[in-house]
């Protein structure tokens, strides 16, 4: 009540400084105490709004959480305590709240005894669990996928189905222990049984439902001194016959060795050392205390990897993780980073099982680019052991590059092109000034890149162009489809549903998102009702390549207004305005004086008049090009469609 009465006060004065008193068990509860915690934690919820309130008129409110001795806690507190507690220890706080020179605002403060903090919320990162035109379910909050591109590898409705290449392996696991049957001489105790290495080749992309047949051979046994090295070959095919994977298993029995055998072999698949230099790229990824437990789920069932007496028998202290699973974390690694995902861009891989890594562990994959070949070691964070050694991936030819900033740009006939070049002329200062922030845009056509733009709010006086930003780093970056992105700017496409629906896609600061929202006001009055008209793309590069243009266009001194048709109905309005300052090209009618001419086409014949498939004097005489004022500035604008035809 006191507050209500004061505000008034406070807002003509232009100044003012609330203090709202709330008590510990507000702010984290008490047994006993439902009413009054709730009073006192109201008492902070309407602190925060009116900091928010009174900013504008220099009112600034914050709270205090007090411990001082009072009659309530008398009679349960020592003497000496009540001494330390002295409402004396509360005031000199109090006082430098209400002092004017005090900057803060909507800060909580527990205080007493001599001692002072200011609480303050975090929020965690968190996770998004909700997925494109689904409804979200209590189970979601539970959900494991943290990746949204992994879906396409987990469920068989995806529209992306498709199969991980290291399924290969999987297929190929069971038949390679039909090797060691019917051969004398290999009595293996499988305690001892470690895997060395595996190389993995595919011919083909892994298909996501076959009948596969394979064969397993053993094709040499190598004497290691402390162990014996079996090399099985595992050939998989198809029900047409045609070869889908090679697969060798090098297996490693620990003790075994010492029988005078050979080392080497020509018929291993050898490990290859990793470069000597920084890596290329590291991806940090880490396993859960049931890692091997899922795995199992795949068909190796080796109890080594989940029974702990057995373990102990193999030498190690606790079960470990199946080397096959550090084996597919690290190619997954290798084809997010190098080839976005796509499995036809995977041809083979092959590691060596350094040190065995623990579940619950986290394992970065270190990778080293050379031509289609991608060397990779797997580090255990925890130990600094290196779990994965003499590993590389081979991508298909062509394929792997990272991209790269400025590789995209803007495709050509995208309506956004155009939207993104209107933009570009409703930039103000103010504007600038509030949000000072970079945008990057991902557009996509048919679920690919299609073009990048950048909106920079925050260096000098605003710009807008093709690419990725020229200065620093962007703030937020939107992925859209070109579609999607211009329904959202002229109004029909709601930002929240947008994001819900997994339409739009943002990362870094998404608050900022926010901000944009009075740039795209400003475009949803120039935007036209209608479908996106080829023409919108043209008039956008037009206005690009102006300041580009020859010295006789920039003598013509004149304003041209363009009503573009569509099914023999108005569809849009544009300037070319060749009077005004360096001359510029912009959606709607003149922003400053009358247009000198104004012509009326249709919105395909305006597409082939600007790139030369249309002669204007044919199209003036078969009606399809309408013109009224100066019709002779007409003719000035030849040099403009000529010079810009080729690169139309």
């Amino acid at each position: 009540m006191v507050t209500r009465a004061a505000w008034e006060h406070m807002k003509k004065q232009k100044f003012g400084r609330i203090i709202m008193t709330t008590s510990s068990s507000g702010i984290y509860g008490n047994f006993g105490q439902a009413n009054y915690s709730a009073a006192k934690l109201g008492l902070l919820g309407l602190a925060n709004t009116l900091r928010w309130e009174g900013k504008k008129y220099n009112i600034a409110v914050n709270t205090i959480a007090p411990q001082a001795g009072s009659r309530m806690t008398a009679t349960v507190l020592p003497q000496e305590v009540l001494d330390m507690l002295n409402p004396s220890y509360i005031a000199p706080l109090v006082m430098y709240l209400c002092h004017e020179s005090c900057q803060e605002n909507g800060g909580l403060f527990e205080v007493g005894g001599g001692w002072i903090s200011k609480l303050r919320w975090q929020r965690t990162q968190g996770a998004m669990v909700g997925r494109p035109n689904k409804t979200m379910t209590p189970e979601d909050a539970g959900m494991s996928t943290q990746d949204p591109d992994h879906l396409k590898f987990l469920f068989e409705l995806n529209e992306d189905f498709c199969t991980l290449p290291t399924y290969g392996v999987i297929s190929a696991f069971n038949s390679s222990g039909t090797a060691f049957r019917g051969n004398p001489g290999l009595n293996i105790d499988f305690t001892k049984v470690l895997h060395g290495e595996q190389y993995l080749e595919l011919y083909k992309p892994m298909p996501t439902k076959a009948t596969l047949k394979n064969q397993a051979k053993i094709v040499d046994i190598l004497d290691k001194g402390s162990g014996m090295l079996i090399l099985v070959d595992v050939t998989t095919r198809d029900e047409q016959g045609d070869l889908v994977a090679y697969n060798q298993f090098s297996t490693f029995v620990v003790g075994a060795g010492g029988f005078n055998g050979k080392r080497v072999s020509d018929k291993a698949k050898n490990t290859v050392p990793a470069p000597k230099r920084v890596p290329d790229a590291s991806v940090q990824q880490k396993t859960s205390i049931d890692q091997a437990a899922l795995y199992r789920l795949s068909g190796d069932y080796n109890p080594l990897h989940i029974d702990p007496t057995f373990a102990a028998m193999g030498g190690f202290k606790k079960p470990i993780l199946h080397g096959l699973c550090s084996f597919g974390i690290a190619a997954r690694h290798v084809l997010k980073t190098y080839a976005n995902n796509n499995v036809t861009k995977f041809k083979a891989i092959k590691v060596r099982f350094a040190k065995p890594v623990i579940p619950g562990q986290t394992l970065q994959t270190d990778m080293w680019k050379e031509g289609s070949r991608v060397h990779l070691q797997v580090k255990v964070v925890e130990t600094g052991d290196i779990a994965l050694n003499g590993a590389y991936v081979d991508l298909v030819e062509g394929a792997g590059s990272a991209p790269q900033a400025g590789q995209v740009s803007a495709g050509p006939g995208l309506p956004s092109n155009a939207v993104f070049g209107q933009m570009a002329q409703q930039l103000t200062p103010d504007l600038v000034k509030k949000v000072n922030a970079i945008f990057q845009w991902n557009i996509t056509k048919n679920k690919k890149q299609a073009a990048q733009w950048t909106v920079d709010l925050k260096t000098g006086s605003g710009s807008v162009y093709q690419g990725t930003p020229k200065q620093g780093k962007p703030d937020t970056t939107i992925t859209m489809s070109d579609e999607d992105f211009v329904a959202l700017v002229s109004g029909k496409l709601n930002g929240q549903t947008a994001f819900f629906q997994g339409k739009l896609k943002i990362t870094g600061n998404m608050m900022l998102m926010t901000k944009l929202e009075g740039l795209f006001k400003g475009q949803q009055a120039q935007q036209p009702a209608g479908p996106a008209l080829l023409s919108d793309p043209v008039f956008a590069e037009l206005g690009r390549r102006l300041p580009s243009a020859g010295a006789a266009i920039r003598k013509v001194k004149a304003i041209f207004l363009w009503n573009i048709t569509k099914d023999k109905k108005q569809a849009a309005q544009w300037t070319i305005d060749l009077k005004t300052g360096s001359g510029s090209v912009y959606k709607g009618t003149p922003k400053q004086g009358k247009p000198d001419t104004t012509i009326t086409i249709a919105d395909q014949d305006f597409v082939d008049l600007v790139t030369g498939k249309l002669n204007g004097q044919t199209a003036f005489f078969q009606g399809k090009l309408k013109i009224t004022g100066n019709l002779m500035l007409m003719t000035k604008l030849d040099g403009l469609f000529k010079e810009q035809a080729s690169k139309l």
